[in-house]
């Protein structure tokens, strides 16, 4: 749902673009400073032993990732750098990013531990989400903004949980947000399957 915001975002991003541009930043580079900042994420996510500052620190890290997968699109395109493989390892390494940040809010017990499962099944429907896409583009069926949670979406929802979880009762505000990311990944996995039976049947007929 918030491809199209997200293109918007990229459409102003040219001065940032240049700038990394300038200092030698490929998209690969930025690509992978975006995963370095979803580790570090993480990381904080995993050990922040009940300070909130190392959630709100955390929320911030994870926001940059998403600016640097917003960028690295960017300057591919304004400079001429858009490859086959740089596509690939954007995409690759966007699903490093998302599983490890699940691990580190699951082993940092900010997703309570009796909603461990819910925890699992929104790492498998973060995965699903993006492995239903590729497979389908594989096939000639596009499945952007397809979908109530893609990447964006996502990221907002912990993001915002985040912040408000520095304010009030940290665990129970993750816990809530993963619970609402494993119902709203794996619904977004069905609506894809839909659409793509839906799509193969119209070429079938036609």
């Amino acid at each position: 749902m918030l491809t199209k915001l997200k293109q918007k975002i990229q459409g102003i991003l040219t001065a940032e673009a240049i700038i990394a541009h300038r200092i030698g930043l490929t998209p690969n580079w930025i690509t992978g400073i975006g995963l370095i900042l979803a580790f570090l994420a993480a990381f904080l996510y995993a050990y922040w032993g009940g300070d909130a500052r190392f959630l709100l620190l955390a929320t911030v890290l994870l926001l940059f990732s998403g600016f640097c997968d917003a960028l690295d699109g960017v300057v591919a395109r304004i400079f001429g750098q858009a490859t086959v493989f740089g596509g690939f390892l954007d995409s690759l390494l966007d699903r490093y990013a998302d599983a490890v940040v699940y691990v580190g809010i699951i082993f940092g017990g900010l997703c309570a531990p009796e909603y461990l499962y819910w925890g699992l099944g929104a790492i498998i429907g973060s995965l699903l989400v993006s492995y239903s896409r590729a497979r389908a583009e594989a096939a000639g069926i596009k499945l952007e903004s397809i979908g109530l949670a893609e990447r964006g979406e996502r990221m907002l929802i912990l993001a915002v949980a985040g912040l408000i979880g520095f304010f009030w009762q940290p665990v129970a505000v993750m816990t809530a947000a993963v619970v609402l990311l494993a119902v709203l990944t794996n619904l977004t996995v069905l609506q894809r399957s839909v659409y793509v039976y839906f799509s193969t049947n119209k070429k079938v007929v036609g």
